[in-house]
């Protein structure tokens, strides 16, 4: 009796640890979640843009993940175009949709590049 509930634990456990996310975890974004967020990072630089920010274009996604922290904070690994340069930059934007006021914050680093853009509205 005893072993057929360990077996039993043993294979829920399994499931669980394949199929569950872990709360605070980051995965990788793909498919239509990948659409999204890319859509949400084009509207992001262009609302940097249009007030004091730089200006940056996307050139190529290379890698996005999620994570439920207070929020969403999504993590961009990309190539952002900017005067004509294109540089490999990590972007996060951290989402806390239900403050009315300070509820975006958009930071961006670029490899070589001492500027970081530190942004929130």
């Amino acid at each position: 009796m005893i072993g057929s509930k360990l077996f039993y634990l043993t294979i829920f456990a399994v499931v669980c640890v394949s199929l569950c996310q872990v709360a605070g975890g980051q995965r990788e974004l793909s498919g239509d979640e990948l659409k999204d967020a890319v859509n949400t990072l084009q509207v992001t630089l262009s609302k940097l843009s249009a007030g004091d920010g730089p200006i940056y274009k996307v050139g190529r996604v290379i890698k996005v993940t999620t994570q439920t922290v207070a929020g969403s904070l999504n993590t961009y690994t990309v190539e952002l175009v900017k005067a004509g340069a294109t540089k490999q930059c990590t972007v996060k934007i951290w989402s806390q949709p239900w403050l009315s006021v300070n509820g975006t914050n958009v930071k961006i680093e670029c490899n070589g590049d001492d500027d970081k853009v530190d942004s929130t509205w």
